[in-house]
C-alpha cells in the first residue's frame, strides 16, 4: 500500500518539475534568441492574436514561464509513470521515493545536457546550413532562432533517453541498497 503511494506521490511530483524545467530551460532560450517567443511559441500557445497584440502578456519573461511550463508539465506525467513503475522493485517504500527522485533528477540533467548539445548543433551547423523547418519571414537573428529551435527539439530527445539513464539509475540504486543490507 506504501508503495502504491509513492507512486501516486511521484505521478503529481514529476510534472511539477517537468513545468518547473521547462520555465527554466525557456528562460535560458528566451535570452538567446527571444524572436523564437515573439515570433512563433507566443503565438503557438495562443498567448499573442494574429496581429502581435499580447494582451494576456504583460512581461514577455512571464509569457516564457508559461510557455516553457505549458510544453513541457505533461512530460512528467509518462516519465513519472515509468519511474515510478520502475520504481516499485525496491524493497521498502523509502528507499523507491529516493531512487525515483533520484531518476527524475538523472531525467532532468540528461534531457538539459542533450538540450545544450542541441544549441551546439544548432548554432554551429544548422544556422550555417538551414533547416526545412517553418521560419518567419520577418526574422532579425535567423541563427540563434535555429539555434534555439534545435535546442527544443533535442531536449525532447533528452527527455526519452533521460528516462533510460533515469531507469538505469534506479536499477543500480535497488543493488546499492542491497548490498548496504547485506554489509
Amino acid at each position: 500500500m506504501k508503495k502504491f503511494l509513492i507512486l501516486l506521490l511521484i505521478l503529481t511530483i514529476a510534472p511539477i518539475i517537468g513545468g518547473l524545467y521547462g520555465i527554466l530551460h525557456d528562460q535560458l532560450t528566451y535570452t538567446i534568441s527571444p524572436e523564437y517567443y515573439t515570433k512563433f511559441k507566443f503565438y503557438q500557445f495562443g498567448l499573442m492574436d494574429d496581429v502581435g497584440n499580447a494582451a494576456i502578456i504583460p512581461n514577455p519573461r512571464i509569457g516564457v514561464s508559461a510557455v516553457g511550463f505549458m510544453a513541457t508539465w505533461w512530460m512528467g506525467i509518462p516519465i513519472g509513470l515509468i519511474l515510478g513503475l520502475v520504481g516499485l522493485v525496491h524493497k521498502s517504500s523509502k528507499q523507491m521515493f529516493r531512487a525515483a527522485i533520484g531518476s527524475i533528477i538523472v531525467t532532468v540533467i540528461v534531457a538539459f545536457v542533450t538540450g545544450l548539445l542541441g544549441l551546439a548543433y544548432g548554432k554551429l551547423y544548422l544556422a550555417n546550413t538551414g533547416v526545412s523547418w517553418w521560419l518567419p519571414d520577418n526574422l532579425i537573428d535567423t541563427k540563434n532562432f535555429i539555434a534555439v529551435g534545435s535546442m527544443h527539439n533535442f531536449s525532447y530527445l533528452g527527455g526519452l533517453t533521460g528516462v533510460i539513464a533515469g531507469t538505469i539509475y534506479s536499477v543500480r540504486q535497488k543493488r546499492k541498497f542491497e548490498n548496504e543490507n547485506n554489509n
